[in-house]
C-alpha cells in the first residue's frame, strides 16, 4: 500500500475528498498524516475525525527561509514514512529542493485547465478571456509553478452568466471527482491522463 502524506493550509475539502475515497474498498492507497502549516486550519479536524494523524508546522517562525521550514515538514513527516505527497490547497511555495526529493511522488490540483492559468485568480482570468471551457487539473509537481505532467483533468462548460464565485463553486465539484480519481489510479502506478467531463 502506498502511504500518502496530504498537505492542507485551510478546509481541506480536496482533502476530505482523497480521504474518503482511500476509505473504500480496493485503494492502493492509505492516509499516513495530513500536515498543514497552520493550526487553525479547518481540514485538521476532519483529518482527526477520520482517524488520520494530523500534524502542524507554523511557516511563520521560519520567516524568510523555506529552507529551514522544509527540514521541519521532512523531520515532521518521518514517523510516518509516507511513499508520496498529495498537495490539497497548501499555500505555501516549495523550494527546488523540496521537490527534487519528492519527484515523481508530488502531486497538485490547480483551478484551471493546465497550462493555462497558472498561478492565482484563475476562474476571473478565464472570463476575461472568454473562455467556453474551464475546470481543474491534477499534475505532478516539478520545480516550475503550476507545471509538471499532466494526471488529470475535469472540465465545465462556462456559461453566459458566470462570475468568478460560480465558477470557483462548480470547478470544486469537479476537483472533488478528480483528485481521488487520479490519486487512485497513481497508487496502482498508471499515470496515463484522466479527463473527465461533467
Amino acid at each position: 500500500m502506498m502511504r500518502v502524506a496530504v498537505f492542507i493550509s485551510g478546509g481541506g475539502s480536496n482533502m476530505v475528498a482523497l480521504l474518503d475515497d482511500m476509505a473504500r474498498e480496493g485503494h492502493a492507497a492509505v492516509p499516513a498524516v495530513v500536515l498543514a502549516n497552520r493550526a487553525d486550519a479547518g481540514g485538521l479536524v476532519h483529518a482527526a475525525e477520520r482517524g488520520v494523524p494530523t500534524v502542524v508546522v507554523d511557516h511563520r517562525p521560519y520567516g524568510a527561509d523555506r529552507a529551514g521550514f522544509e527540514c521541519a515538514i521532512e523531520a515532521a513527516l518521518k514517523p510516518f514514512a509516507p511513499d508520496m505527497i498529495c498537495l490539497a490547497g497548501f499555500m505555501r511555495i516549495l523550494t527546488a529542493g523540496f521537490m527534487e526529493n519528492w519527484a515523481g511522488s508530488m502531486i497538485n490540483i490547480h483551478p484551471s485547465l493546465l497550462p493555462k492559468y497558472k498561478g492565482l485568480h484563475t476562474h476571473a482570468r478565464a472570463l476575461e478571456a472568454g473562455d467556453v471551457l474551464h475546470g481543474c487539473t491534477v499534475h505532478e509537481v516539478t520545480a516550475a509553478l503550476d507545471d509538471g505532467p499532466i494526471l488529470g483533468q475535469a472540465q465545465i462548460d462556462v456559461r453566459p452568466d458566470d462570475t468568478p464565485e460560480t465558477l470557483a463553486a462548480r470547478v470544486l465539484v469537479q476537483e472533488h471527482r478528480l483528485y481521488p480519481a487520479v490519486l487512485r489510479r497513481f497508487a496502482s502506478g498508471d499515470r496515463t491522463p484522466l479527463i473527465l467531463q461533467s
